[in-house]
């Protein structure tokens, strides 16, 4: 397997989620990284996040990370090896007040890596852009939608629900 010093934010993420897999716990990759992935590499961010599945104890995330390499610090996990960081901030799984019901999978060579569709990881950015005026959170939904095919419609449908139509209208003019 390749050293974790040589592995991408993808490959590194795909480490961790299909590790934490095999120990039976399901997580979805969300954030950052994942707008790292879709835009292309378009943004880069060392902070990789995951949501759970379901209530797991801390202890069995711990054991995991740790048997890769990891060590825990405060609430992220970090390795001697990499810049990035792993964190699990609290579920459910959802873009805005919307329960993510569908993901999607990657495959890599160091393992399969479950994340966002690129049209939720856009929801997810723009929910902090609807939410709290957060500019880079709309600059990364922009790079997101102008790499990948997005269900434009469904983030119309999903902004109304948000009270964001406005909003939404400015990063469709963007676009």
């Amino acid at each position: 397997m390749k050293p974790v010093a040589q592995m991408s934010a993808e490959e590194l993420s795909a480490l961790v989620c299909d590790a934490l897999e095999k120990a039976g716990i399901t997580v979805t990759l969300t954030g950052g990284a994942c707008v790292a992935i879709w835009s292309n590499g378009q943004y880069v961010s060392k902070d990789i996040d995951f949501i759970e599945e379901g209530p797991v104890p801390r202890r069995q995330v711990v054991a995991v990370l740790i048997s890769l390499g990891f060590s825990e610090k405060n609430r992220y996990f970090v390795h001697k090896d990499t810049e990035f960081f792993v964190e699990f901030p609290t579920g459910p799984l959802t873009v805005g007040d919307e329960r993510v019901r569908e993901v999607t999978t990657r495959e890599t060579d160091v393992g399969k890596l479950r994340l966002l569709t690129p049209t939720d990881c856009v929801k997810d950015r723009l929910a902090a852009y609807f939410h709290w005026n957060d500019q880079q959170a709309f600059e990364q939904a922009v790079l997101v939608a102008k790499a990948q095919t997005i269900n434009l419609e469904n983030v119309r449908r999903w902004s109304q629900n948000e009270g964001q139509r406005g909003k939404c209208e400015t990063f469709l003019k963007q676009l």
